[in-house]
């Protein structure tokens, strides 16, 4: 096994550099498709707007290595922005295309008494799903780390695991098909229950 950052000129490399070490992993940062070399694992971590991430994606030749890379269903990771951009497109960009491996929309919350945007903080995860891989050992509602103010709308809900209630809204927590896994909350900011879920991960 061997782990690959992609690096898109954005997003939290270090913190997700430094979980990894913490499982006993040297990860390398990607920032085009001939540094993949023999990387077996890729993570995209979040910190980012919708639009510019793809932009900086296309420029760097990564987003059509990346559709090839989950069509080929060899394992990825996405975090936040890594999430989001597997969708059709968002509010937050109009008219910019996401990768379309996962059918459906990012949408933003909407204010509604009083409720904060940024969403920010801890909060539950619910299962949907049980103990699939990646969710294996960590229970019906962990808690993990979020900080957002847009989330995915899956077309199709059979993808996904678990579930996030922020106010009146329910959204996709995260999504797992085949070996691509992908959650709005931030595994690397989560303490125990980030590093599980990132082991379980490495370890299919």
């Amino acid at each position: 096994m061997k782990t690959g950052i992609i690096d898109y000129g954005g997003g939290n490399l270090r913190s997700v550099a430094n979980a990894l070490r913490a499982l006993g992993q040297d990860p390398v940062i990607i920032a085009s498709p001939d540094q993949v070399g023999d990387v077996t694992h890729l993570l995209l971590p979040g910190q980012g707007e919708f639009g510019d991430t793809m932009a900086r994606l296309e420029a760097r030749g990564l987003a059509s290595f990346l559709k090839h890379w989950m069509a080929a269903d060899r394992p990825y990771f996405g975090i936040c922005v890594g999430y989001q951009i597997l969708f059709d497109s968002s509010e937050e960009a109009p008219g910019v295309a996401g990768l379309g491996v996962v059918s459906g929309k990012v949408r933003r919350f909407q204010s509604e008494d009083g409720l904060k945007i940024p969403h920010m903080g801890w909060n539950s995860a619910m299962a949907v799903r049980g103990e699939t891989e990646v969710w294996y050992g960590l229970g019906v509602d962990p808690y993990f780390y979020y900080i957002h103010s847009y989330f995915p709308e899956p077309t199709c809900q059979d993808d996904v695991v678990a579930q996030t209630t922020y106010g009146a809204q329910t959204f996709a927590g995260a999504v797992e098909r085949g070996r691509l896994f992908a959650c709005q909350f931030h595994p690397e900011k989560s303490q125990d229950a980030g590093l599980r879920l990132i082991r379980n991960f490495l370890d299919r």
